[in-house]
């Protein structure tokens, strides 16, 4: 069997198991989208959105957040780890997105990795979710799946990430990104993945 066709078969055995592919972090526009995910790092969705229901409602604009400081947006986010580090990125992206880009997040990953803090993950998040482009988002339980599945050798983030590009159907790879995640988390975890409960036992190629 061909890595496009493990791709194929992973693709249609996640769909199966989780039909509804979506993003677990809360939010209900581009820019909360951004922010959330930037808040994400080393840090778990559940905790983020925890946080987010109160900074958001305190920023609601890019204009809020950019005529914030540093300090004052760390008073919300403390419990998110790094919250020093996030708080200067935070108000920096929003200062970016005002002076740069009108106020608008980008629809591309050139422009939005140019913000301060904003990796190719999160720039392919929000482009899979918000602009419905295709996107592929290597955080830590995609590159231990696909790798268990025999879909590439690599430890490069980005390098993973094209050549996931390459196996995967561009329509289906935001949603599989999401349902990867949910096996991640459910089935086929670091240390003691359930391979004799796994949808995607029969074609794995690393089976622990």
């Amino acid at each position: 069997m061909t890595k496009k066709q493990i791709a194929l078969n992973a693709v249609e055995a996640l769909k199966k198991e989780y039909p509804d592919a979506i993003c677990s972090l809360t939010y209900t526009d581009p820019l909360q989208l951004l922010i959330a995910t930037r808040l994400s790092a080393q840090c778990t969705d559940a905790r983020v959105n925890k946080v987010t229901p109160a900074l958001f409602e305190r920023f609601k604009t890019v204009d809020d957040f950019a005529s914030s400081t540093p300090e004052e947006v760390a008073q919300y986010i403390k419990s998110c780890g790094l919250y020093k580090t996030k708080s200067k990125d935070i108000v920096a992206l929003a200062k970016m997105l005002r002076d740069d880009f009108g106020g608008v997040v980008p629809d591309n990953i050139e422009d939005l990795t140019k913000l301060p803090g904003i990796g190719r993950k999160t720039a392919n998040l929000v482009c899979g979710d918000i602009f419905g482009k295709p996107a592929v988002v290597v955080d830590t339980h995609f590159i231990r799946i696909t790798h268990r599945l025999g879909l590439h050798d690599l430890k490069d983030q980005k390098k993973i990430e094209f050549a996931l590009r390459d196996l995967l159907p561009p329509e289906e790879s935001s949603d599989f990104c999401h349902r990867i995640v949910l096996h991640g988390r459910a089935v086929c975890t670091a240390r003691s993945p359930k391979c004799g409960s796994c949808c995607m036992s029969e074609f794995c190629r690393k089976k622990i």
